[in-house]
């Protein structure tokens, strides 16, 4: 532990952040499973619904800094995809 005032106060911030980051990660990812289940169970409208929200959370994390810009612009053309192919299935 810190013995420093201006580092104690450090841990206290670095704390409140990671657990709006965690928030943050964790809204995508449910947003993601929930798109992922759409397209399992074969609902394809459901999907394309499910499909918006979940790029746009991913976009608020990108925004955010949790994901960085590459990875979310992968994160949502993996998902495109998914959609596409259940779509021509």
């Amino acid at each position: 532990m810190p013995n420093i005032k201006s580092a104690k106060k450090r841990v206290r911030i670095i704390e409140k952040k990671t657990l709006r980051n965690n928030m943050i990660k964790s809204g995508y990812k449910t947003a993601v499973k929930k798109f992922e289940e759409a397209i399992a169970s074969g609902n394809i409208e459901e999907a394309k619904v499910l499909l918006s929200k979940a790029t746009k959370k991913i976009d608020q994390a990108c925004t955010k800094g949790v994901l960085v810009k590459n990875t979310a612009a992968r994160k949502k053309s993996s998902l495109s995809k998914k959609l596409n192919a259940a779509i021509s299935a």
